[in-house]
């Protein structure tokens, strides 16, 4: 989720976030679990962005993730293939504003498997959403990044862990068995 150019860009730390983000999506692809990208894009103009969304409003002066700027591509080391689903959401989590939900239930999905950008923004967000729908849930913690690595951690051993499976890309993949 929100694996973006200007994303990654800002919040890439040089860990090899975006070979492990592979990793997993090449072990979803090739057990047969679809892969769902989640990519923010706001109007030009915000005309979705209320002044007391302090965050949505910091992104807006900021004139960042407008549709159609290059900067809301998804980075290509990770970039999705033909036929592949790409959900656009206008909030932080990736089920507000998006029809996330509708194409997960027309698949009949019922667990998901999160990743992305910001832990402490689409991953946080997303993840609360999805628990108060019944999804089953698992984060990759290592598949996930964000600006402030004490919330990182915070969150993945401590919060995540009431809600989902929190485990490692590698722990995960080993684990996936080819549908």
């Amino acid at each position: 989720m929100d694996v973006q150019r200007a994303v990654v860009d800002l919040a890439d730390d040089g860990s090899g976030y975006l070979s492990r983000l592979r990793r997993a999506i090449d072990a979803a692809r090739a057990a047969g679990i679809p892969v769902i990208y989640v990519v923010i894009a706001l109007r030009p103009g915000f005309p979705e962005v209320g002044p007391r969304n302090r965050a949505l409003t910091a992104v807006a002066r900021a004139g960042l993730h407008v549709e159609g700027d290059p900067g809301t591509a998804i980075h290509p080391d990770v970039a999705p293939l033909p036929g592949e689903v790409v959900v656009t959401k206008r909030r932080a989590s990736a089920f507000s504003g998006s029809d996330l939900d509708v194409v997960l239930r027309a698949r009949g999905i019922d667990s998901l498997v999160l990743t992305g950008i910001a832990t402490s923004a689409v991953v946080l967000h997303t993840l609360c959403q999805a628990n108060d729908l019944d999804f089953g849930l698992t984060v990759l913690a290592d598949a996930c990044l964000d600006l402030d690595a004490e919330v990182h951690r915070f969150l993945t051993e401590k919060l995540f862990p009431q809600w989902a499976d929190v485990v490692s890309v590698e722990e995960w993949a080993g684990g996936v068995t080819p549908r």
